[in-house]
């Protein structure tokens, strides 16, 4: 386990966020089909995400697929579909014996049967863990996330006065994952491109040329180093 003495429990960011970024460039680099990049990089995922709850931070979320990489080919999203499944399947019994909540954040419109049991099961067996919550964006868009929020707050037909930051914060997707700290996206595209918007408002952003495959645990245990040294004022 990595150990800084330097830093303490405060400077390590409670939510830390991930926008998967290089999976398919990454394959091409390697010689591989694009495809199995994609395969890389949620094996990625698992162990910097194990990582990161070793190094103290307790919600890890990942963009995994937005709404839209449905514009994607239909080899490629039926691959992203079923890969996710079995990722869920396959690495559910280890989060759910580490105390590991699974939580995700998306709409479920359009989705396969397989898919949408995948996700129930993953997010009802691990429902009471408590050691850290993995937050998985999926069939996600940060807008639409918002919108969704707002529509179900309109249903209830609130007094104007009472529609606050705090109520839409408890509508949006996962309500009890709080504002993320630290974005990291990787392979040197430097925007949200719809990551939780509604979360990301006071988050520090660190881009990184590395593709996803590649981005190791000591790159994250950089990462949170340079966490430790911003300065955050939240506007003061």
């Amino acid at each position: 386990m990595y150990n800084n003495p330097h830093m303490s429990s405060q400077s390590v960011p409670t939510h830390v966020g991930f926008i998967l970024d290089g999976n398919r460039r990454w394959a091409r680099e390697n010689g591989l089909k694009t495809l199995e990049g994609h395969k890389k990089g949620l094996e990625n995922l698992n162990e910097i995400a194990k990582h990161s709850f070793k190094r103290g931070v307790t919600f890890v979320s990942a963009y995994v697929f937005s709404i839209e990489n449905w514009k994607r080919t239909e080899e490629e999203v039926g691959y992203l579909m079923n890969l996710v499944t079995k990722a869920l399947d396959d690495y559910l019994d280890t989060f759910h014996k580490e105390g590991i909540k699974i939580v995700i954040m998306g709409r479920r419109d359009g989705l396969r049967a397989k898919v949408i049991k995948a996700i129930n099961k993953a997010e009802e067996t691990t429902r009471n863990n408590t050691n850290g919550t993995i937050g998985l964006c999926f069939n996600y868009g940060g807008q639409e996330e918002i919108a969704d929020a707002v529509q179900q707050i309109i249903s209830l037909k609130p007094d104007t006065k009472d529609v606050t930051t705090d109520m839409i914060s408890s509508y949006i997707y996962g309500p009890e994952i709080p504002p993320i700290d630290l974005v990291v996206r990787t392979s040197g595209e430097q925007r949200l491109s719809g990551f939780m918007l509604w979360r990301a408002s006071y988050a520090e952003l660190l881009f990184t040329d590395k593709h996803w495959p590649a981005f190791t645990t000591n790159d994250l245990d950089e990462s949170l180093e340079w966490y430790a040294n911003r300065e955050r004022r939240f506007g003061k």
